[in-house]
């Protein structure tokens, strides 16, 4: 499944776009969850709102209020680089300035539809390569999606109502879920992650330094290692920090 926002302040235009994902779905079994929006604003307001990204944005630059450019740069400083970003125009002189917001393909209107298939098939198997880079938490009644990189830790909570509940920490959310710390731990062990504590476990990537017991994490947390896994933890992350020098 990849989500895909459609930014375009003409209903016509954001229905043609939606018809050929559709289309496209129909013709390759590739899954998309679409969301639309008629300005810069409303995509800016959603993303600030719920902040859960999208795979592909498809976007005009000729808009009333807030241009396609404006609004990408927005959406980068709101620290979402992932997003692969497709420009429909009809400016072409808007090419070179698209640049700096690191867009995959800028596209000339009126839209082939047959071009415009040719460069989401492209993203999507750019993205089945990353798939191992990326978790899918359930969450309530929707699936998150998750970069590893952006995961913090997982620690099993307490709840009197739901069994083998967890929290996954991200460097903008916790989400809560279900599921077994330890199959996390087999799952995830040779991406970075280290169970150093019976409840939780850590992406080495956002340790910043060990004291008395504890790991501290990029976002503050003071997390208890395992008196077990004290000498565990300080090889692996010893061993971690050579392989990254390397």
């Amino acid at each position: 499944m990849y989500r895909v926002a459609i930014c375009d302040d003409e209903d016509k235009q954001r229905e043609l776009v939606k018809n050929i994902l559709i289309t496209l779905s129909i013709k390759t079994n590739i899954d998309f969850e679409i969301e639309l929006f008629g300005s810069g604003e409303q995509l800016i307001s959603y993303y600030e709102q719920y902040g859960t990204p999208f795979h592909i944005l498809i976007m005009d630059i000729e808009m009333d209020g807030m241009n396609g450019i404006q609004t990408a740069h927005k959406i980068r400083g709101l620290n979402n680089l992932d997003e692969q970003i497709i420009f429909l125009t009809s400016y072409p002189e808007y090419m070179v300035e698209s640049f700096d917001v690191m867009t995959f393909q800028y596209l000339i209107k009126p839209i082939a539809p047959i071009i415009l298939e040719e460069k989401i098939i492209k993203l999507c198997q750019y993205f089945q390569a990353l798939d191992k880079k990326f978790m899918i938490i359930k969450s309530a009644y929707e699936e998150i999606v998750v970069k590893y990189d952006d995961l913090i830790s997982i620690e099993a909570a307490k709840s009197l109502t739901i069994k083998s509940k967890l929290h996954f920490i991200t460097t903008n959310h916790t989400y809560e879920s279900k599921g077994i710390i330890s199959d996390y731990a087999v799952a995830l062990k040779d991406c970075n992650f280290l169970q150093i504590h019976r409840s939780i476990i850590i992406n080495l990537l956002h340790v910043r330094k060990f004291a008395s017991g504890v790991v501290l994490m990029s976002n503050g947390l003071e997390l208890p290692i395992g008196r077990s896994k004290v000498k565990e933890v300080k090889d692996v992350y010893t061993k971690f920090m050579i392989m990254k020098v390397e």
